[in-house]
């Protein structure tokens, strides 16, 4: 299972789902379920994501084997 930490990285920044979602290309709605933990992301949209928060992809996604 893939967790991330968008919210706080989006706090940190002062940004809106909304905003994040233009900034990487897809709708509010897909920010709102990769937080909430309902769709993993690409590998290309997991970076575009980092990118934006300006940290490495491992700062906001971590993956957690399942048991």
């Amino acid at each position: 299972m893939i967790h991330n930490r968008m919210k706080e990285h989006r706090a940190r920044l002062g940004m809106k789902q909304e905003d994040l979602a233009r900034l990487v290309g897809v709708r509010r709605e897909t920010i709102g379920n990769l937080e909430k933990g309902k769709y993993n992301p690409s590998l290309v949209l997991a970076w575009n994501i980092a990118q934006v928060f300006g940290v490495p992809i491992e700062d906001v996604f971590t993956v957690e084997k399942d048991l």
